[in-house]
């Protein structure tokens, strides 16, 4: 065995322990009791059809949920789903060459570190988000306008108007729309999951990259190349770039996503060097330094941060874009 446990490794393997466990409670919490509704709050979420009913209504349901149509129009009037639909293809089409670039030039052991796992995801969003738009653009399609052009203006305006009012969706066939929206809700809830844990994940890893690597613990691989720079830019510019044109919430609770993600990474690594392995990806990782502790107590608490500052950039485009653009956009929540 490569891994050696020392005493200080406990400590190590509480605070991984502990962030592991306090996140699953989270999500048990705000995901798993679903079912149970928030007294006095009304919150967004996937319209599933009820089986004696023609009409479904939205009501108060469980904090985490986005109507079916916020996964597929963007917060601007007017602007069509299909450029959300474009933008999506060509962030998938990008990103993925790119990492099989990143492959072919080191092989698949690539996946040993933080950047490739969360490269990976995204690409996992953007794919998601493609079926999605393309599903929801074959929606609007199949939809009659309204004569003046504006069909796309009245889905994306009735997104706040289903925060404050029930609305009541008429179904022609009714078995046929609960499998559709069943569907919706499974392909949402996975779309919005993914799209928390990137964003968290993608400034987690560029600022460690750009400001502590970069600087200090360049080598062969994490050094500053042509491969590792646009790696290490398009992951974020491709995000907030969907992030700009979207209708998805930022609930804070989704944290919990993101910091699971980075726990099973750190298990992962255990792992493999509990099979032999004997090298570290990141110096920070190592745990035969008392350093270790603090290393690790550090970027459990640097989650935070790093899931705020996208946090605050949601915050920020729903509250001065309104503000600049009052008849052009809609708030994602």
């Amino acid at each position: 065995m490569a891994l050696q446990v020392y005493w200080y490794d406990f400590v190590c393997f509480g605070i991984v322990a502990a962030s592991l466990c306090g996140a699953l409670w989270v999500i048990w919490r705000k995901e798993g009791s679903s079912s149970r509704l928030e007294d006095g709050n009304t919150y967004d979420s996937l319209l599933v059809a009820r089986p004696n009913s023609e009409v479904v209504f939205v009501g108060a349901l469980p904090r985490g949920h986005v109507s079916s149509s916020q996964l597929w129009t963007s917060c601007w009037k007017g602007v069509h789903p299909g450029w959300l639909l474009f933008t999506r293809i060509l962030s998938f089409l990008v990103m993925a060459g790119f990492l099989a670039w990143d492959v072919v030039e080191w092989d698949a052991t690539i996946f040993v570190y933080y950047t490739e796992w969360t490269f990976a995801l995204v690409i996992v969003y953007f794919a998601i988000g493609t079926v999605v738009s393309a599903y929801g653009c074959w929606l609007l399609s199949n939809q009659h306008p309204s004569g003046n052009g504006e069909t796309t203006e009245s889905l994306t305006s009735d997104l706040e108007e289903r925060r404050e009012t029930k609305v009541g969706i008429k179904s022609q066939d009714h078995y046929a729309q609960e499998e559709i929206q069943q569907r919706a809700g499974f392909w949402g809830y996975l779309m919005q999951t993914a799209f928390q844990t990137c964003a968290g994940a993608v400034i987690l890893t560029d600022i460690v990259f750009w400001c502590v690597i970069v600087p200090f613990l360049s080598n062969s691989h994490l050094g500053l190349n042509v491969l590792m720079g646009c790696m290490h830019t398009l992951n974020a510019a491709f995000l907030l770039l969907d992030t700009a044109l979207n209708s998805l919430s930022f609930p804070w609770f989704r944290l919990a996503y993101f910091v699971l993600w980075s726990c099973l990474y750190v298990i992962f690594q255990w792992i493999i060097h509990a099979c032999g392995v004997s090298w570290w990806p990141y110096p920070f990782l190592e745990l035969d330094t008392p350093w270790a502790p603090l290393w690790y107590f550090c970027l459990a608490v640097v989650h935070i941060p790093c899931y705020g500052i996208y946090a605050l950039i949601i915050k920020a485009k729903n509250t001065f874009l309104p503000r600049l653009f009052p008849h052009a956009f809609v708030r994602s929540y």
